[in-house]
């Protein structure tokens, strides 16, 4: 038998593991209420934390660049930043306007599809955000162990140890948001402020040599000439190529899925914060240009500074250009700590892509009924996704390569769904000139997306894997949590109030459920008749009538709003929900509360084969009514003297 003391640990343990959960039925925007105004951060802190993926792309991009462009990769590089800050930019700022909660762009799509539709689109985008997000997290860590094996200082003990050294970062990664968001956003501050100033000093430094040494760049032009004859020539190879330059887009989602973390104006309106999307807006401009400062500042030094042969596999310089110039002009010692930032912001990379999650997985699949209820809470999700991360480190064996498709495909795929979105909106509005901006955008995005899978179709091979197991686990829990009492909140009008305080003098609570067809008196005359009939009630004993219309059947949750109506004498309750027997059930049991009475309700068999009607209440709320709503009733009640009383005859 456990012991008092035991039990009050495991009641510890379950209260800190499951903290920040909201209430199970209670109405809320997201996982948990929304920050106020004083909790949340600075906005360049909150960059910060999103700048850990966004900035550590350059401890790899320049590398990448050289070797996909060659000597073009300068060119190239301004191509990605013009698609950065006349593209990107402004179509996330536009999310972040429309999705000031962390929704991201998928929110927007939600709206603009209703229904299973848009519930689908979701979950195959959800896919994509979970390649992307997961793949941030296994691919940063398996490139901070490369760079740790790669320094000259690391003893050899730690040769052929890169998946172990993987593990132990991801795992430190997930310890580092048990603890909480605060703690995370103190680390990314520390971090991108020395990154960033160690590649300043780099940068710096490298355009000094190629001042004392301006013959490299005009090798590096006679070269450009040589091998591309025209401008035209150039700027068209450049944007052939710039596709494999798409991880420099990296950063843009996360920044608006931790939009919730950022401080806005104390007279921010709860539902559309000005302040705060002000402030997002601010972050995500800032980022952008100053990551397009170092992108072209590094492309150019690495390809004028670097010989060709060493950004191939097995070069020095390969996957750690800029790396390569601080130990080159800087000296080994410079070199190590250029190299420990490196790694630590590349550990840390994954934090934006945790924060992601945290803000953008309860946000849907628990509210779709999709999830169990507990992954609303942070830390059960953080140690989920750290058992993914380390199952697909483990597949892919910490092969920074290997990840890379997966990473493109799916910051593109999310960035063009953006596009898409802002465009649909505009669109809606009526706002002709941003519709042919964005739709301009749209049609870049999905040309590079394209390009990208094209060269390296294992990237969607990858996602596909992550949509089949978000849409095939999230029909499943929709399924297992089908009869839960799926009701966040009972509003009765003045009508139904008084219909309720009269049917509690009564000697029972008798409730016939009608489905509505023509709603005449001959309908609910003869209704009344045959129940009473089948169940031997007396003639004169009061009943009420209680019609539930289904409003949207893709909806897990609904807030039920009860309305009361006098139709030729007979009492009638209305309701509008997602499903049909769940409202029902919820309804008998507030019932019962505000009463002190158990009701009774009234049903009639349905005809048909069990099986399609099951098949019926999941997809469509409706189905076989009367024995849904018992198991509804059992699995709300388990105290039989207090459930209420299905009859059907």
């Amino acid at each position: 038998m456990t012991s008092a003391a035991e039990e009050q640990h495991q009641r510890g343990f379950r209260g800190w593991l499951l903290a920040g959960m909201p209430h199970r039925y209670r109405r809320h925007p997201g996982p948990g209420r929304l920050p106020r105004d004083d909790e949340g951060k600075p906005w360049w802190k909150v960059m910060c934390l999103t700048g850990v993926d966004y900035f550590s792309t350059l401890g790899y991009q320049p590398g990448i660049a050289a070797l996909a462009a060659g000597v073009i990769a300068p060119i190239a590089t301004v191509v990605l930043v013009l698609l950065t800050l006349f593209g990107a930019l402004p179509v996330y700022r536009r999310v972040a306007q429309e999705s000031p909660h962390g929704e991201g762009s998928l929110a927007m799509l939600e709206r603009l599809l209703p229904r299973w539709r848009g519930k689908l689109v979701i979950l195959v985008l959800l896919g994509f955000v979970a390649t992307d997000f997961i793949i941030t997290i296994t691919l940063s860590a398996a490139d901070a162990s490369a760079h740790v094996m790669e320094n000259p200082f690391v003893p050899h003990f730690f040769g052929g140890k890169q998946v172990l050294i993987t593990l132990v970062l991801i795992a430190l990664l997930g310890a580092v948001f048990l603890r909480g968001f605060t703690e995370a956003i103190g680390i990314a501050v520390v971090l991108v402020g020395v990154y960033l100033t160690l590649n300043l000093v780099v940068v710096i430094v490298s355009f000094g040599h190629v001042l004392s040494a301006p013959h490299v760049v005009a090798d590096w032009h006679n070269l450009l000439v040589r091998q591309y004859a025209s401008p035209w020539l150039m700027i068209g190879v450049a944007l052939l190529v710039f596709p494999k330059l798409a991880l420099g887009l990296s950063g843009f989602e996360t920044g608006v899925a931790v939009m919730p973390q950022i401080k806005g104006a104390p007279d921010d309106d709860p539902r559309h914060p000005a302040g705060r999307i002000r402030n997002g807006r601010r972050m995500l401009a800032t980022a952008a240009v100053i990551m397009s400062v170092f992108l072209v500042a590094s492309s150019f030094l690495t390809t004028v500074l670097i010989p060709q042969e060493e950004f191939r596999p097995g070069g020095a310089a390969s996957g750690r250009a800029l790396a390569f110039l601080a130990h080159g002009y800087l000296g080994d010692v410079f070199g190590t700590v250029y190299d420990t930032s490196t790694i630590a912001i590349l550990w840390f990379a994954g934090a934006s892509a945790m924060a992601g999650l945290l803000n953008l997985v309860p946000r849907y699949l628990p509210r779709y009924g999709m999830a169990p209820d507990w992954t609303r809470a942070p830390r059960p999700l953080v140690l989920v996704l750290v058992a993914i991360a380390f199952v697909i480190t483990l597949i892919f064996d910490a092969n920074v390569d290997a990840q890379g498709g997966a990473y493109a495909t799916g910051v593109l795929v999310l960035i063009s769904s953006a596009a898409l979105a802002v465009t649909l909106s505009a669109r809606r509005r009526g706002a002709r000139r941003a519709t042919v901006a964005f739709g301009l955008i749209t049609v870049v995005f999905l040309y590079t997306t394209g390009a990208n899978i094209v060269e390296r179709p294992d990237g969607v091979k990858i996602a596909s894997f992550f949509i089949a197991a978000i849409v095939l686990t999230s029909f499943v829990s929709r399924a297992m949590r089908s009869t839960e009492l799926r009701t966040t909140e009972i509003v009765l009008d003045e009508t139904a109030q008084r219909f309720i305080e009269e049917a509690a003098t009564w000697d029972e609570i008798n409730i016939i459920a009608n489905e509505p067809d023509a709603r005449d008196e001959q309908e609910y005359r003869e209704k009344e008749a045959e129940q009473k009939e089948f169940h031997h009630l007396p003639d004169d004993a009061p009943v009420l009538f209680l019609e539930v219309t289904i409003k949207d059947a893709s909806e897990f949750e609904t807030e039920l709003t009860v309305h009361g109506e006098e139709r030729f004498g007979y009492r009638v309750l209305k309701v509008e929900s997602s499903t049909i027997p769940n409202a029902i059930a919820a309804l008998l049991l507030h019932i019962r509360d505000v009463t002190g009475k158990v009701p009774h309700i009234y049903f009639a068999w349905m005809e048909g084969n069990p099986v399609p009607h099951a098949f019926r209440y999941l997809l469509s709320g409706d189905g076989d009514i009367p024995p849904l709503t018992r198991e509804v009733l059992r699995r709300a009640e388990p105290d039989r003297d207090r459930r209420p009383l299905v009859h059907v005859g």
